[in-house]
C-alpha cells in the first residue's frame, strides 16, 4: 500500500484530503501538523519518513498569512523557503515523489492574459518572494516533484474569503468589496480530488513538473461577493471599491488567472465551473 505523509492537515486544503482519504483505498495517510511533524526540523523529518516507509510527501503546509508576512519575514522563510529545502532534500534522498502547493503571488499581476507555467515569474509581496523562492529551493533539490500553483483558496475549513463574507454578511447591510483584482474562486476540494486523482499519473515522474490549478471561470472579488449572498441568500449589499481605497500591507496581484491548458491535456483532469462548486461549499457550511 502507498504510504502517503500529508503535511499542514488542518490547513484548508490539507483538512479536504483528510475527507476524501476513506475513498482512496490504495493509500494509507499520515496526516500531520506542526503538533505532530515540524517540517521546519529536517531531522525530524527525515526520521518520519524513514521509521514510515513514506512514498509520497504532499506539502500542504505554508506561512499564508499575506499581510503578516511584510513584517514577520523570519518565520514566512521558514516554513515557505527553508522547510521546502527540507522536504526536497529528503524526497530526493528516498527517491520519493514531493507534491508542493505553490500560488499566483509568484506573479507580479500585470499580465493581461491567464499566466502559463513557463510565464516570467516575479513578485511584489514578501509572501510571494518566498514562494518562489521556495518553488526555486525544489526545483534544485528535489529529484522527482510536482509543483501546483492555485489561487484564491477557499473551503468549508479554515479562514477565507468566502466564510469572512458570509459572516459580514449576515451581520452588516452593507459591505465594500475590491472589485479591480481579477482571478478565480478555487475550491480546495476541487484541488484536493485532482491531487489524489493525479497521483497514479505522476508516480514515475522523473524530474520537476509545475502546473497550474483552479476552477474554471474568471471573477473580482466583488463578483465573488456577490455570488455567496446570492448563493447563501444573505440580504447584504455589495459595493464595489478599487485597490486604492482598501489599503493593505501587501500588494495583491490585479491580475491572477493561471491557464490550466497543461494540467487537463497533460493528466486528463476535468476542471468545475467556480460557481458550481462554490454553490457545493457554501450548502455544506449552511447545512
Amino acid at each position: 500500500m502507498t504510504k502517503i505523509l500529508i503535511t499542514g492537515s488542518k490547513g484548508q486544503l490539507g483538512s479536504e484530503i483528510l475527507e476524501l482519504a476513506p475513498n482512496y483505498h490504495d493509500y494509507s495517510f499520515y496526516f500531520t501538523d506542526v503538533e505532530q511533524l515540524d517540517i521546519t526540523k529536517k531531522n525530524k523529518v527525515d526520521e518520519f519518513v524513514s521509521r514510515n516507509n513514506i512514498n509520497i510527501i504532499i506539502n500542504c503546509a505554508a506561512y499564508t498569512a499575506v499581510d503578516n508576512a511584510e513584517t514577520d519575514k523570519k518565520n514566512a522563510k521558514l516554513l515557505n523557503v527553508t522547510a521546502v529545502k527540507y522536504l526536497a532534500q529528503i524526497s530526493a534522498k528516498y527517491d520519493i515523489l514531493l507534491v508542493h502547493i505553490s500560488t499566483d503571488y509568484v506573479f507580479n499581476g500585470m499580465a493581461h492574459t491567464p499566466y502559463k507555467e513557463t510565464s516570467p515569474v516575479f513578485t511584489n509581496s514578501v509572501y510571494g518572494k518566498t514562494k518562489l523562492d521556495g518553488e526555486n529551493e525544489l526545483m534544485e533539490f528535489a529529484t522527482k516533484a510536482v509543483i501546483i500553483r492555485t489561487s484564491w483558496l477557499y473551503s468549508s475549513y479554515g479562514k477565507n474569503f468566502l466564510k469572512t463574507m458570509i459572516k459580514y454578511g449576515k451581520e452588516k447591510d452593507q459591505l465594500n468589496v475590491v472589485s479591480d483584482q481579477i482571478g478565480t474562486p478555487t475550491y480546495a476540494a476541487d484541488l484536493a480530488k485532482t491531487i489524489l486523482d493525479i497521483l497514479p499519473k505522476i508516480a514515475d515522474i522523473e524530474e520537476t513538473e509545475i502546473y497550474h490549478y483552479s476552477n474554471e471561470g474568471v471573477a473580482s472579488w466583488y463578483d465573488f461577493a456577490i455570488e455567496i449572498m446570492n448563493i447563501a441568500k444573505i440580504k447584504c449589499k455589495i459595493n464595489p471599491i478599487e485597490t486604492k481605497d482598501y489599503p493593505l500591507p501587501s500588494p495583491r496581484p490585479q491580475y491572477g488567472i493561471l491557464n490550466k491548458s497543461k494540467i487537463k491535456k497533460e493528466l486528463a483532469i476535468e476542471i468545475p465551473y467556480w460557481k458550481d462548486s462554490l454553490k457545493k461549499c457554501i450548502e455544506k457550511i449552511l447545512l
